[in-house]
């Protein structure tokens, strides 16, 4: 992999990620952009102890642009756009239009390929693999500004979700302090290990190995629906060596994860029949926060799901998720992985 830093006319940084070390990325960016506004303030709530960040200069991103005038694609025929090469392989920049920034954190855009109408799961195992290694350097890089404690990469797919832009492309936020979900899986994690002297982590993936909600399952990486699945179709993807980010995998975990990730992804895709359209999800990774004493104890792994429940219909959070947090699933686990296992690549 070659990795070549460079800056966007309003001084963000721009990191190109290449398979080839003779790639040469000496594009400039000859917007006439002004620095960017990244006013973003981090309140915290009293009652819940969460933290909410208010960012009211995102209500200017950009919106539904048209194909042409996509700004993740490369620059071309006179056209500039936020990756002024004509042509890459995968490109990480500052977000415009960050949630966090400065002394609040951090936010990136991650572009998976140069071709608009692609999708992850359309990547070659070899551009996934760039992928994850691209990832793996941003959350090295991001865990040495002192302002960051963990580090988020993720994936939004389809409108459904709330994407914006559709060229595909993830995100990384690096935030300042643990996120809620984290906390909770820590705390999670210290209890189990008080109650039965063994990991959380290791123990739900030999549960979860041993049973009926496996979709597939490789030499080092396991996926699988996990018993109190909160969405229709949720998959866990696991390491079999725990690790507390992805910057411990091993070779062989490297090697693989492409495959199997490919694998998932496409099975989503046809989780609902050839006559739908592709389908929405988020694809998140979970990682250790960096300043954890315990950090060892957490598991690095991917959850992956999708807010459609059935052919042309979505599941809402309505007023059980969204105003108590308690999450109400219309596909059995059980059924999910099975669908899922059904629609394995021929």
């Amino acid at each position: 992999m070659k990795k070549t830093v460079t800056t966007l006319a309003d001084g963000r940084e721009l990191i190109y990620y290449d398979s080839a070390d003779d790639a040469v990325r000496d594009a400039v960016d000859e917007r006439p952009l002004d620095p960017p506004a990244s006013a973003s303030e981090l309140r915290r709530d009293p009652l819940l102890g969460d933290t909410v960040a208010i960012a009211s200069h995102r209500q200017a991103r950009t919106y539904h642009p048209p194909a042409d005038e996509c700004p993740l694609c490369p620059s071309r025929d006179g056209r500039h756009s936020e990756i002024p090469a004509p042509d890459y392989e995968v490109a990480v920049f500052e977000n415009r239009f960050p949630s966090l920034a400065g002394p609040t954190g951090r936010c990136e855009v991650v572009c998976f390929t140069a071709d608009h109408d692609a999708s992850f799961a359309a990547l070659t195992e070899e551009r996934a693999a760039l992928v994850l290694d691209a990832w793996t350097d941003r959350t090295a890089e991001l865990a040495g500004l002192p302002e960051v404690r963990q580090v988020y990469c993720f994936e939004n797919r389809g409108a459904e979700i709330g994407v914006t832009l559709g060229h595909p492309h993830g995100q990384i936020y690096a935030f300042p302090f643990t996120t809620p979900r984290t906390a909770l899986m820590q705390r999670r994690a210290a209890a189990h290990r008080a109650a039965t002297g063994r990991n959380l982590f290791d123990d739900v993936l030999a549960r979860e190995r041993a049973g009926e909600r496996v979709v597939l399952a490789g030499e080092h990486w396991t996926a699988f629906v996990p018993y109190a699945a909160h969405w229709p179709y949720e998959v866990h993807l696991f390491p079999h060596r725990r690790v507390p980010d992805l910057r411990a995998l091993d070779d062989a975990a490297r090697t693989e994860f492409p495959q199997v990730y490919l694998e998932l992804l496409r099975r989503f895709d046809r989780i609902f029949g050839p006559d739908e359209p592709p389908t929405p999800y988020i694809a998140a990774w979970h990682q250790a926060p960096f300043d954890d004493a315990a950090r060892e104890e957490f598991g690095l792994h991917l959850e992956l799901f999708t807010v459609r429940r059935t052919s042309g219909k979505l599941k809402y959070l309505a007023g059980t998720e969204s105003g108590m947090s308690v999450f109400i699933n219309d596909v059995p686990p059980e059924a999910a992985a099975r669908r899922l296992r059904e629609v394995a690549s021929k």
